[in-house]
């Protein structure tokens, strides 16, 4: 099984991602991750994406379908994935579409989680997270048991993103609608989408993509 999870930032595909991945296990494809791997490891493909990267410039759709494709080739026992935060783009769909046919693959579905805009920037605006340890919190759905103690570790400095602040996000949204939602009618079209709702709670979000996936 192969598919791909859509949404804007803070609609929770990281988290979904982690669960499709156990349930069914799935392997998890994030680019940035094996963007990372590729330039730590010092391999031709990762000193290609440095050096587009220290010239300012965005990695190319070409690198990043080869990166994607050498890490398919990869998986052991022609294990199924999950694409998170890729395609972005129309041509980038298409792309895919393409390197998979080339592997006698393709896609089983593409699982776009809908949300609530003007919730969701208050969703994204109130996370933070314990600077020692990485646990996560939020100001209204998930504060620590004892304010300003980490319940993971116990510290008692804690950071928010720069780019969850509520100007912030409003930006990253906008550049989500027009950048990747058109290519919400090209799966459409070819019977792949299914729209899930990412304002749900991590449970029922769960349970409508098991009734999309079927049960593992």
């Amino acid at each position: 099984m192969s598919i791909v999870l859509l949404g804007p930032p803070g609609a929770g595909k990281g988290t979904q991602a982690k669960r499709i991945e156990e349930k069914y296990g799935l392997v998890q494809l994030s680019t940035g991750d094996m963007l990372r791997a590729e330039r730590k490891s010092g391999s031709e493909l990762g000193r290609k994406a440095q050096a587009i990267m220290d010239a300012g410039k965005l990695v190319s759709d070409d690198l990043i379908i080869e990166m994607i494709s050498r890490r398919i080739d990869q998986l052991k026992g022609g294990k199924g994935f999950i694409l998170d935060g890729f395609p972005r783009t129309v041509p980038q769909a298409e792309a895919l579409d393409r390197m998979l046919a080339e592997k006698g693959l393709k896609l089983d579905a593409v699982i776009e989680m809908t949300v609530d805009e003007a919730a969701l920037i208050d969703r994204i605006a109130g996370r933070f997270s314990c600077a020692k340890c990485g646990a996560s919190y939020h100001d209204q759905f998930n504060r620590p048991k004892t304010d300003g103690v980490c319940d993971v570790c116990g510290a008692t400095e804690f950071t928010r993103r720069a780019d969850d602040r509520p100007e912030a996000v409003k930006i990253r949204l906008k550049a989500y609608r027009e950048q990747t939602a058109p290519i919400l009618p090209y799966y459409r079209k070819k019977g792949l989408l299914h729209p899930v709702d990412g304002m749900a709670s991590i449970d029922e979000v769960g349970r409508q993509i098991e009734a999309i996936l079927g049960r593992p």
